[in-house]
Formats: structure tokens, sequence, C-alpha cells
């Protein structure tokens, strides 16, 4: 049973096609697109673990990571205030309450909220695009979540580090574009990558996505997945990606 919730303007419910979640999506600031349904599914967490998802928008992640894995415990760190109160909400109305947990504050400042060494597990999506890439959206709200106005990639990875056990696991969605100066970031703050997937739209077509975990203090070793296709010649979703949306 749901809890009862107060929609505010502009606001809507969308179902998440998992255990019956939805979650509370408002067009103007930013909705959640398939790039965080790829990093649930492609992050690994097992049970018992704790999770802290930094950027988190609206919650999608860790309502998600609490659909797909038996991890104890999630945690969701968000700057904008109102995106904040739309993820608390979306917890709040899924009665996920007792295993999700949605935190106001600045990624460059996780040292201030929590203890070191304290996650088994890291996931991010954040903004794509690096200083001077692409055109910013006037709407404030949706250029924070573009563009690293409020945070970098570094900033990111820092945290990452710094919150994750040893031999804990970090999980990033991001462009290809920016492969380069992911992979020297990690290895910089020790967290080695282990395993990367890119994100094809079609068959033969270049990739627009990828998918990397890294792990804190790990020897060197990177694994590189067959590509996961999008669309099939039909302009459908392939078998894959339904599995990944639908189960």
């Amino acid at each position: 049973m749901k809890t009862e919730i107060e929609l505010k303007e502009g606001e809507r419910i969308d179902d998440l096609n998992i255990k019956g979640y939805q979650i509370i999506q408002n067009p103007r600031l930013f909705c959640f697109g398939m790039d965080a349904v790829l990093l649930s599914s492609f992050a690994d967490v097992k049970e018992g673990e704790e999770v802290i998802d930094l950027g988190t928008g609206n919650g999608i992640i860790p309502i998600l990571l609490e659909a797909k894995t038996k991890g104890k415990k999630f945690v969701g760190l968000e700057i904008q205030t109102e995106s904040v109160d739309i993820a608390r909400r979306s917890v709040t109305y899924n009665n996920l309450y007792h295993k999700i947990r949605i935190d106001l504050g600045d990624i460059k400042k996780v040292k201030d909220y929590y203890k070191q060494e304290s996650f088994d597990v890291v996931t991010s999506n954040p903004p794509y695009m690096n200083e001077g890439g692409g055109l910013q959206n006037p709407h404030e709200p949706k250029a924070i979540a573009r563009h690293e106005l409020l945070c970098k990639l570094e900033d990111v990875i820092s945290a990452s580090a710094y919150l994750l056990k040893n031999k804990g696991r970090f999980y990033l969605v991001h462009r290809p574009q920016r492969l380069v100066d992911i992979i020297y970031l990690l290895r910089k703050y020790r967290l080695e990558p282990k395993k990367i997937r890119f994100v094809q739209p079609y068959e033969g077509k270049e990739p627009n996505l990828l998918l990397i975990e890294a792990i804190k203090n790990a020897g060197v070793l990177i694994k590189v997945l067959a590509p996961l296709i999008v669309y099939d010649e039909n302009g459908e979703y392939t078998a894959e990606l339904r599995k990944l949306y639908y189960g």
C-alpha cells in the first residue's frame, strides 16, 4: 500500500515497472533517463552492503537499486533542494524510508557529512558536460544536472574514493568522449578500472554512453564487456534492453 502524498504543481507520478514502485518527477527540473536505468543494472550490490549515490536527483538510482539488489542501506546525496524534496517524497510514497535516505548536501563537502570509508558501493550519474562543453540550458536545475556547474568529474571521483571502503566498488555512467579523463582521475584517486561496457544506440553505430566499474586499491586489469545495443533494426528495444527495463 502506498503512503499518501501531495503532488505539487507540474509534478507527475511515473511507474518504474519493478516491485510496484513509482517515482515523482517534474519535467521543469530533470527527469531520469535510460542512463540511470543502465547504471542501476550495471552496479553490483551484494547482500548487506551499504550504497551511496552521488548527485541522486529525484532518487531514481537508490530506488532502483533497492528494487534490484539485496543491499542493506541506500543513501542519495543531492545539492538541489527541490530535487531532494521530490526524492524524499518518492521514498515515503513507496514506503522505503527504512532502507533509503536522501541527504541534502554538496559532493565537494562529503567529508563534512560522512565518515571516511563508510560505504561498500558508490554510484554516480553526474553531469556529462565539462566547462565549455555544449550549450548550457538557461533553466538552472537542468543546467546543473547536465553541466559541471556545481561539481566536476574530479569532485565526484575524489568523493567516491573518500567514501569507499578498501576494495569497495565505484560505478559510473558517462560519455565515451570523457573516457581518458575518467581513467586518469580514477587512477589518481586509487580507484582501479576493472570493467567497462559501451552502450551503442544501434549495432555498428558509435557508442554514446559508457558504464565503468572501479575498485579501490585493486590490481591492474580491466575487462571490456560486449557492447550493449539499445535498438534493433526495427527501432525497437533489444531483448537485453527490455530485460533491463522490465525484468
